[in-house]
């Protein structure tokens, strides 16, 4: 519910409105149903109607309204219990998840704890894809054993998870469990009057969804015992054993080992206590601009909003507004305690004394909006006041992004002009720009809004390149490895680099990043102590995940921008080194061999074989995967999986699969090509080794059948192949079914 620009158009639009009808449509007020906050619709004289979506208290400062803040809505959760002393069993009943699956499925959980044993948590959608795969109930219904508590749990996007404990009698037998959405929850509106349009602007978050609507009048009292928490609480980074990591909007882990439960509120058994779980936040307005510079230097990931307004009378009472304003949504998403990532920008208002600074840099006009980094660099600058630009200037915001690059190109082109610029001052310019946050809907240009202009210092490309290339080249004899350079070969060979970032080109992996990788790979130790500790480096956003799937990871993804196979055929060799590398240090993970097999699977060696392929795939199989307990070999592979490995989210049964495909796979190229007889014996143990993992599978006999009746092992040959063919299914194509039976007709006749 935050940061959305509320919309009546849109809430117009999507509304649905009913009306409790036991003598028909009558004029009056009707109230809303929706959990949350209220909403009256009056139907007035005239077919005139009323939407009242808030009422409170409000005060007037100068040009701007500010409205008093709501109370914290109710806990989401409706419960209802059935009793049964002779239910072996609780049944549990999920009422109509799918409307609100859409948004919190993924991220639902329910939790049971007997006395004070450790609390067991599954994920609903885990239970739903088990117990009702085919969504083929509105409702969703399973057991659970009989448990002293429940635990509902909803784990929000900005890491925050709201957990509520029930207590259960020992003869409950069915607990139904009704989540309703809060459309509007905790507004902050926020009003300014624009004296250019005589437009007053009121702007909070707002959530689209269907209201509906009963008279007043037919407002009965909920007769129906309401079951209540014992207790609710928010905690930050919630996990349990086993849980697969979270992460938040910018796409990065989060450290889940840092469990802190804030805002416990203990309830009794007859009322519901709210908490306003908003962190007091306070900013810090400077009366000078060399003290606002300071400030905004030392929080490093801030800029400075300056304001020239010196005309308008009600300039003054209007920043404190916009300030109390900022305050209070600032407070709100940082919930429970200081977090830098909500708060980006200081502000400062302009005075008399600021005459001659403002005149140097050419800021003339009255009103003006000028944007600093900590530098005192000119970032943007605008001929319009305060209330026309003040949407601009939320955290997470396309404008903030853009603000970011241009600051960033900024100190890469101050650092390539210093003739006296250190090599950290390097280091730190291209790791400024690299570690900046992708976005979808970015285009990486100049904001052309003609308010609040961006100035993006052009760049020459070739000198970019140059200055890293030079870099790279001075540090391969470090003896310890520069984390903030790591994480810069990293992000720049993943294709989300500095290049990425000032040119918004994709490149192909050149001479440069292959010296780069070798620094990482020399390193990779220290790399890999040092990375936590890094990456927990507040208030600048860095992050390095395991050194061999990164790079692993960046040789596969430039292998799907090159138009001719990572680089083409002149990379080969190169690409081929570096996997080999990995595969020689014996810390090469799944993630390693799967992007190296997917990378030689590319090529086919001079005589038209696939001999390099099957050679390493060989090694691979026998090292690996070979064994007499395969499943439990399998089983120890995907324990350590890394967790941003995208089997860790598809699962046992895809990664098993995965497997069982690869091993079908080798073996399909030595039945169809003749240059690869020499590979007969060893495919029959991969082909034999699919059908352990993947049982009946007809595609997987098909091929262990014609390497049989290659090896000589005709009869062997005819009987799997039969096992084919009885094994065909209606999913399986009608061509590949038809060649199937083809095969094995020949076999027969000895026509093969």
């Amino acid at each position: 519910m935050r940061n959305i620009v509320w919309s009546l158009s849109l809430l117009f639009a999507g509304m649905f409105v009913s009306f409790a009808q036991t003598n028909g449509i009558q004029k009056g007020t009707y109230l809303s149903t929706n959990k949350g906050g209220k909403i009256k619709l009056n139907l007035l004289d005239d077919n005139k109607y009323e939407l009242v979506f808030y009422t409170g208290e409000y005060e007037i400062k100068g040009d701007s309204l500010v409205f008093s803040k709501n109370a914290q809505s109710e806990n989401g959760f409706n419960l209802s219990f059935k009793n049964d002393k002779k239910a072996k069993k609780i049944k549990i009943k999920i009422l109509d998840p799918t409307l609100y699956s859409v948004y919190i499925g993924p991220n639902f959980y329910i939790g049971t704890q007997k006395a004070s044993e450790t609390v067991q948590y599954q994920r609903i959608s885990d239970i739903r894809a088990k117990v009702d795969p085919n969504w083929t109930s509105t409702d969703l219904e399973f057991e659970i054993d009989k448990t002293d508590f429940l635990y509902l749990v909803i784990e929000n996007h900005d890491g925050k998870s709201n957990i509520s404990k029930y207590a259960l009698d020992k003869d409950v037998s069915e607990a139904a469990i009704d989540y309703q959405s809060q459309p509007l929850g905790n507004l902050n509106f926020a009003g300014f009057y624009d004296r250019k349009t005589n437009q007053l602007k009121v702007s909070e978050p707002l959530v689209n969804e269907p209201f509906v609507f009963v008279n007043e009048k037919d407002v009965q009292p909920d007769k129906t015992p309401k079951v209540v928490p014992l207790e609710n609480q928010t905690i930050t980074n919630w996990t349990y054993p086993g849980k697969s990591p979270y992460y938040d909007y910018y796409g990065t882990a989060v450290d889940s080992t840092q469990n802190n439960a804030i805002d416990s509120v203990a309830v009794d058994t007859t009322a519901y206590a709210s908490t306003d779980y908003s962190y007091n936040f306070k900013l810090k307005i400077e009366n000078n601009l060399k003290s606002a510079l300071a400030a905004t230097k030392d929080a490093k990931t801030k800029f400075l909003v300056g304001i020239v307004d010196s005309k308008n009378p009600s300039a003054k009472a209007n920043f404190d507004a916009f300030i109390k304003s900022q305050e209070s949504q600032t407070g709100y998403n940082m919930y429970d305690k200081y977090d830098a990532k909500y708060d980006v920008y200081n502000y400062y208002m302009a005075g008399a004394d600021d005459k001659k600074w403002l005149k140097n840099n050419k800021i003339t006009n009255d009103p003006s909006i000028f944007i600093l980094n900590g530098n005192g660099d000119l970032l943007a600058v605008a001929k319009s006041d305060l209330i026309s630009n003040q949407y601009q200037f939320s955290y997470n915001g396309s404008y903030y992004l853009k603000l970011l690059r241009a600051d960033a190109s900024m100190s890469i082109g101050k650092v390539l002009k210093n003739k006296k610029a250190s090599d950290a001052d390097l280091i730190q310019a291209f790791n400024k720009t690299a570690a900046l946050q992708t976005s979808y809907d970015d285009d990486y240009t100049a904001y052309d809004s003609a308010d609040l202009v961006i100035s993006k210092p052009a760049l020459d490309k070739k000198e970019v390149a140059q200055t890293w290339k030079k870099l790279i080249e001075a540090h391969q004899k470090d003896k310890n490895p520069d984390m903030s350079l790591a994480e810069t070969i990293i992000k720049e060979i993943k294709n989300v680099g500095f290049t990425k970032q000032l040119f918004n080109e994709d490149r192909i992996l050149d001479d440069t990043d292959f010296l780069a990788i070798d620094y990482l790979l020399k390193h990779s130790d220290e790399i890999e102590s040092n990375r936590a500790a890094f990456n927990n480096d507040a208030p600048e956003v860095h992050y390095i995940d395991n050194v061999f799937s990164e790079i692993s990871n960046a040789l596969q993804g430039n292998l799907n921008v090159s138009k001719d196979g990572a680089g083409g055929e002149k990379n080969k060799d190169k690409v081929n080194s570096i996997y080999k590398k990995i595969i020689a240090s014996g810390k090469g993970n799944f993630e390693s061999y799967r992007n190296y097999f997917d990378y030689l699977g590319q090529f086919t060696d001079n005589d038209g074989s696939n001999t390099t392929y099957l050679k390493e795939f060989n090694t691979y199989f026998d090292n690996t995967l070979a064994g007499a307990n395969p499943i439990e070999k399998l089983d120890v592979i995907f324990s350590g999986l890394d967790p941003n490995s995208s089997y860790s989210y598809d699962g046992w049964n895809s990664f098993k699969l995965y497997n069982s495909d690869i091993c079908n796979n080798a073996a399909w190229m030595v039945v169809l090509k003749s240059q690869n007889s020499n590979f007969i014996k060893d495919a029959i143990k991969w082909s034999e080794y699919s059908l352990v993992i993947s049982k009946n599978n007809p595609y997987y006999l098909d091929t262990l059948a014609q390497l049989y009746y290659k090896d000589g092992q005709k009869d062997k040959a005819i009987a799997t192949e039969t096992l084919a063919v009885q094994y065909l299914t209606d999913s399986v194509e009608e061509q590949t079914a038809n060649d199937i039976k083809e095969v094995l007709s020949k076999m027969q006749n000895g026509t093969y």
